[in-house]
């Protein structure tokens, strides 16, 4: 063979094949936050252009569902791995004590030579109380190379507030606690810790390195005090335009105590102006919270990393914004047990997925899509799938819990069963989603309908046994 023969194969051989470049992740997530406060989602008077935009370039989930309708044990849950009776995280605790060595979700990442970050609230952390002294919560060290704290005022901003709730007669003075406050504060977005957190979101996101990132960036808006800058409560004045849930009578006749929230417009002493004002300082938390993110997603087209980020939008459990007359977090009803989510994957194409998934698929889903060792112990399951066929299913049921009203709930297609006592001794709730999406007419004392309560309760048994079968040491209740 000639000399000048032997060129193409002597290059062949000299030129390495450019490794594929890993994906980063960029997780969002708003605390408090219902699917249904949404332009995305349906709703025609809060606008949330930013998130609509997010959606329309990826995956919206109309039935997602967390696994524990309030902060710590649905933060843990997902981030972990585990379910929440898996751990017996069932309240506003580090995973890391129970799950020992076993790899979260962003260490996962981190182990596999991710630089992974958090920014304000991921695990959980109080609000306002942590917010405004900028402490770690029950955070987990060992998930992060780096994080950051966004400290804020919180119900302490300067500008025009009110105590909704436990406030009749407006002598009590604007309080901090887990209590409905509304704050139009005085200043800018970066005088409050969204405005932070998205801040120093988008200077990482910035930042040249040659790791790929997975960076968590926790809103705490809309989660009470409903503070915001005062010009994004303008498009819901006068809030006496703003409209109440439908209502009616005697809609609790049917159902067991444990079933009625523990917030109610009745126990919060919230008459109608106060309810609807308590709607119009949420939505302002909202569109806020929506700015922020638009920030955020603006830092990332602009570093050139866009193409080669996976985005995540969720929340950590929905809300009740006065549906049913209950307020808050905790019930298991729709409104409290669904979140929005939207997951944007480069080069897929964008859609909506009405099939049921849960917040624990999370780990599994975006793991794979990175390349990312997925550990045994995750109890969720890959829907990636569905990000190429949204009629996609893996779910014949979603299943989340409510430790402080010992609730469990199966949501099928048709069926939202809720069990109060794992004997069912505190109740049961059954609504027919086809025929009352509203869920007002409890149908599990019914007689026609004891078939599909006799077969709900073995299916939550079976489930609590299935989750409760895991590698954790000790069996937890």
């Amino acid at each position: 063979m000639r000399p000048w023969m032997l060129l193409p194969i002597l290059c062949a051989i000299s030129v390495p094949v450019a490794a594929k470049e890993s994906m980063n992740v960029l997780f969002i997530i708003s605390d408090d936050l219902t699917s249904t406060a949404l332009s995305c989602y349906g709703n025609d008077v809060c606008q949330t252009p930013n998130i609509d935009a997010l959606a329309a370039e990826g995956m919206r989930f109309t039935r997602a569902y967390c696994q524990a309708t309030y902060c710590g044990p649905s933060r843990a849950s997902f981030l972990s791995g585990y379910y929440p009776h898996a751990t017996g995280v069932l309240g506003y605790k580090s995973p890391r004590p129970q799950i020992g060595d076993r790899q979260t979700w962003p260490q996962a990442f981190k182990d596999a030579g991710y630089y992974t970050a958090r920014v304000s609230k991921i695990y959980h952390m109080g609000v306002p109380g942590g917010i405004e002294t900028g402490g770690d919560g029950a955070d987990d060290p060992l998930s992060w190379v780096e994080r950051f704290n966004s400290p804020g005022p919180e119900w302490k901003a300067a500008g025009v507030g009110e105590t909704l709730e436990g406030n009749p007669d407006g002598s009590r003075p604007v309080v901090g606690g887990n209590t409905f406050v509304v704050v139009e504060a005085e200043g800018g977005d970066e005088v409050h810790s969204d405005g932070k957190t998205a801040a120093k979101a988008s200077d990482l996101i910035r930042e040249k390195r040659e790791q790929p990132f997975w960076l968590g960036v926790g809103f705490v808006r809309p989660h009470v005090p409903f503070v915001s800058p005062a010009h994004y409560f303008e498009p819901f004045k006068p809030f006496s335009k703003l409209s109440l849930p439908e209502r009616v009578e005697g809609d609790w006749n049917d159902i067991p105590k444990l079933g009625i929230n523990y917030k109610t417009s009745m126990n919060m002493k919230m008459d109608l102006r106060r309810q609807r004002k308590a709607i119009g300082g949420y939505y302002a938390s909202v569109a806020y919270m929506d700015a922020q993110v638009g920030k955020v997603m603006t830092a990332l087209r602009e570093s050139g990393k866009a193409d080669n980020t996976i985005v995540v939008f969720t929340s950590d459990h929905g809300y009740h914004l006065g549906e049913h007359d209950f307020w808050a977090k905790v019930s298991l009803r729709d409104e409290s047990s669904q979140v929005p989510l939207i997951i944007k994957v480069p080069g897929k194409a964008p859609g909506v997925c009405n099939s049921l998934v849960e917040m624990l698929d999370l780990y599994p889903t975006i793991g794979n899509l990175c390349g990312i060792n997925v550990p045994e112990h995750v109890q969720g399951t890959d829907i990636s799938k569905m990000l190429d066929d949204p009629n996609h299913t893996v779910h014949e049921f979603a299943f989340s819990v409510a430790p402080m009203r010992k609730g469990f709930l199966i949501r099928t297609d048709r069926w939202a069963y809720i069990q109060y006592k794992e004997d069912a001794s505190g109740g049961m709730e059954l609504f027919d989603m086809e025929s009352d999406p509203k869920q007002f007419t409890n149908l599990a004392t019914s007689a026609e309908h004891q078939s599909i309560v006799a077969a709900m309760k073995l299916i939550l048994k079976s489930k609590l046994a299935e989750l409760r079968a895991n590698d954790l040491a000790e069996s937890v209740d």
